[in-house]
């Protein structure tokens, strides 16, 4: 993540942090501003909840809630960057996850759907 925070300032971009523990510790430089939330992984919901489209990059599973709670929400669009492919019972691909390559073709996916 600290590369997508990089990046993003270098374009100039707004970047916020939404930290899962009770300080700013640890929060990348680059961050624009910082949410501390003392929440753990229930901050995943909230930044679901905050989001027109959710970018997931790898594959922790941390990363595979916000891929759930996103589906799990309507028209939240979700782009995976090397990430989860969630198969059904059957064997088959779970619909709904856009599966990209870079990281510009994540966010072109991403704001096709805003």
């Amino acid at each position: 993540m600290g590369a997508v925070v990089a990046g993003v300032r270098a374009r100039g971009g707004l970047v916020i942090g939404v930290r899962p523990n009770d300080s700013r510790d640890g929060a990348s430089p680059d961050l624009s501003a910082v949410i501390v939330t003392n929440m753990g992984e229930a901050r995943n919901a909230a930044i679901v909840w905050s989001a027109d489209a959710v970018i997931v990059v790898g594959g922790s599973w941390g990363t595979l809630s916000e891929v759930a709670l996103a589906k799990r929400r309507a028209g939240v669009r979700v782009v995976s960057l090397g990430g989860w492919r969630v198969i059904d019972a059957n064997g088959d691909e779970v619909p709904g996850i856009d599966h990209v390559s870079d990281p510009e073709e994540a966010v072109t996916v991403a704001m096709a759907g805003s």
